[in-house]
């Protein structure tokens, strides 16, 4: 007795493509070799386990177009997520050894020769009458597969930049403990920093209604365009941004300012490079502390501009750096500028009144009052390093410290 044909058309050409699998895969492995130029150029491990891949895509269709046989027998409906399961299996248990051996764009060209190479053989494996269902199939799982691909590396990427997330955050926390050693330039080298020097660093709060990873992006968008290297993380409130290869430090905070929340943004000193990054930390942190004592300070504002509240505020860096780069200097030059310059700010800023005062010309005044800025950089008739000039003084007095070679000329240069 003859062997019975297949009650159902789809049957009969499931069963072909059965037969055909192995040529099939075959043709599609020679024309990958043919016409891809990537898939030569891979080592023979790679070349075979994406192979594997092809032959699983090709296979899978087989099994998924025979399954759809299987629910038209039992009178059953298959449900779509069974398809698309069927679909990401194609790329096996390892996504990750995937898109680390080829990239999105070749994925999709091997899924598109695979197709393909379906779609030529299909008039010779099947019988005519199929053809046309067969080819709907092929439209259909193509479509699934294109899904199961973007879901791979979607969660390929999605994977990387978790990982990348933290070991940022581990090189922006290791630079505000002051623990930056040769595995954190490694760590920073591996997240792209490429500047060699000139680093500072900008703090101020995190906006509202916005995720880290795309306030994250924008940081960096905008300091690519300025030529600078960014690295980011959030820290309760607070957005801090280490910035490489900054030629101004207050133009460089300008370029991310509109990225930050409401309140002060504040940016550090520049600091030779990475491992010495703390330093900037380090008076940001405290400046950014201090800094609600100037509610009208410029956005962003420089650390140094806030000296006069930070030292308020206890910061023992602060006021050393009064102490030493501008009582100690003014106490130390000739002419008696620290005198004169207490008898200025005494006075209000007057001129004549300071020139009443000490008994002198107001040219004489106003030409100490300028070597005064020579010697700190700071003006004493603009009236916020008036202030700072005033907390030196008192800093510097309490301290009791008389400066080597009091009387005679000091370097007028910090």
């Amino acid at each position: 007795m003859p062997p019975r044909a297949p009650r159902h058309p789809h049957a009969r050409a499931a069963a072909a493509l059965v037969r055909a699998s192995g040529s099939l895969s075959t043709s599609a492995i020679a024309r990958m070799d043919s016409e891809m130029a990537w898939f030569r150029l891979l080592s023979a491990q790679e070349r075979a386990w994406v192979g594997q891949i092809l032959q699983s895509g090709i296979r899978a269709f087989v099994d998924w177009y025979g399954a759809a046989d299987e629910a038209a027998e039992s009178d059953e409906r298959s449900d779509a997520s069974e398809s698309f399961a069927v679909a990401a299996s194609v790329f096996g248990a390892a996504p990750r050894a995937l898109a680390g051996t080829i990239s999105l764009q070749q994925t999709v060209d091997l899924v598109r020769l695979s197709i393909e190479v379906v779609e030529h053989d299909v008039d010779r494996i099947v019988e005519p009458a199929d053809v046309p269902d067969v080819r709907a199939a092929i439209l259909r799982y193509a479509r699934e597969i294109a899904f199961a691909t973007a879901e791979v590396y979607a969660r390929a990427a999605e994977m990387r930049g978790a990982w990348d997330a933290r070991l940022e955050a581990l090189v922006v926390d290791a630079v505000l403990r002051a623990e930056g050693d040769e595995t954190t330039l490694s760590r920073a080298s591996a997240l792209g920093w490429s500047a060699r020097g000139d680093v500072t660093v900008v703090l101020g709060t995190l906006p509202e209604r916005r995720t880290d990873s795309d306030l994250f992006d924008a940081v960096r968008r905008a300091a690519r365009v300025t030529g600078m290297d960014a690295l980011c993380a959030a820290q309760g409130d607070r957005l801090v941004v280490l910035l490489g290869g900054v030629d101004d430090p207050r133009a460089a905070g300008a370029a991310l300012v509109d990225l930050y929340g409401p309140g002060p943004v504040v940016v550090g000193p520049v600091s030779d490079d990475l491992q010495h990054a703390h330093v900037s930390a380090r008076a940001t942190l405290a400046a950014h502390r201090a800094a609600a004592g100037w509610p009208d300070a410029p956005r962003p504002v420089l650390s140094n501009e806030l000296l006069p509240e930070r030292a308020l505020a206890g910061d023992g860096h602060a006021r050393r750096h009064l102490v030493e780069d501008v009582y100690l200097p003014l106490a130390a030059a000739r002419g008696g500028l620290a005198d004169s310059l207490a008898a200025y700010l005494a006075q209000g800023g007057s001129v004549e009144g300071t020139a009443r005062a000490l008994f002198v010309h107001p040219n004489t005044v106003r030409y100490r009052m300028r070597q005064v800025a020579d010697l700190t950089g700071f003006t004493p008739s603009v009236p916020r390093d008036a202030l700072t000039l005033q907390v030196a003084l008192v800093l510097g007095r309490q301290s009791g410290r008389i400066p080597p070679h009091a009387g005679q000329s000091a370097p007028t240069t910090l």
